[in-house]
């Protein structure tokens, strides 16, 4: 656990907003510390009854979120999923208790099955694998297009204007170790991204059931984006149309007035 932490790179660009959170936490693992006690370190007092525990916790047969949503307590594994999951739960804690209360809710009308329903994989597409984009309306635009080369090559300067933050505790775990293919499920800001804690309040309040079974994320295949990778400063890097894909042809979900 202690060599997989250690392997983070905290100076690559996706992990800008997440240092000052992580790296304290992994300098901790580095040392010896669980995942768990190191995560509990850095959340301290003041946060109500939420902690964290060891995977051991976790009753058998009992659901991992309907555990959370009646102790409050998170049962946390010594691997990097669990870290980057403990981290957002620490930079994010509005948005990952109003998802937890949306599985729980979910959990009790219908049960745990081999199959989620809508709203649960909605959840968890975010919960694993999501991030938040604040960009200019022709980037969205070409977004929405899947028009890659017009995205990351014609349009590149604008996006100095934007920005992403990752959220998805499975996608910053993939990003340890890069690779091309790597895509996130995008949604879009429409809120000051000027802070976590803004940042968070106004996530949690937009996550509402009759939004997320609509699925409102793009993918994004986030090596793409200028400055995040060295090989995407070669254009014939968004040639590869196994990984910029275009745009299927059913219609792109909205949400509110802002298309997605």
């Amino acid at each position: 656990m202690a060599a997989g932490v250690a392997a983070v790179d905290w100076g690559a660009a996706w992990l800008a907003p997440w240092r000052a959170t992580g790296e304290p936490v992994a300098q901790r693992i580095v040392r010896g510390d669980t995942v768990h006690s190191a995560l509990q370190a850095a959340l301290g007092a003041g946060r109500g009854a939420m902690r964290f525990v060891p995977q051991s916790e976790l009753p058998d047969g009992t659901a991992y979120e309907q555990f959370i949503f009646d102790t409050r307590h998170v049962p946390t594994r010594d691997n990097l999923h669990d870290f980057f999951n403990g981290l957002v739960w620490l930079q994010f804690p509005l948005t990952k208790r109003r998802l937890n209360q949306l599985q729980a809710r979910a959990i009790a009308a219908d049960g745990v099955h081999a199959v989620r329903g809508a709203l649960r994989d909605a959840l968890t597409v975010f919960d694993e694998n999501g991030a938040v984009l604040d960009a200019p309306a022709p980037l969205w635009q070409a977004l929405n297009a899947r028009d890659w080369r017009r995205l990351f090559v014609e349009l590149r300067p604008l996006w100095c204007e934007a920005r992403l933050v990752l959220f998805g505790h499975a996608l910053l775990e993939k990003l340890v170790y890069p690779r091309k293919p790597i895509t996130a499920h995008v949604y879009q800001a429409q809120a000051a991204m000027d802070s976590a804690a803004s940042l968070d309040a106004w996530l949690a309040q937009q996550l509402q059931p009759e939004h997320l079974v609509a699925k409102p994320f793009v993918p994004l295949p986030v090596l793409g984006i200028p400055g995040w990778w060295p090989g995407n400063e070669n254009f014939s890097f968004y040639d590869d149309s196994l990984v910029f894909r275009s745009a299927p042809r059913k219609n792109n979900h909205t949400m509110g007035s802002a298309a997605l």
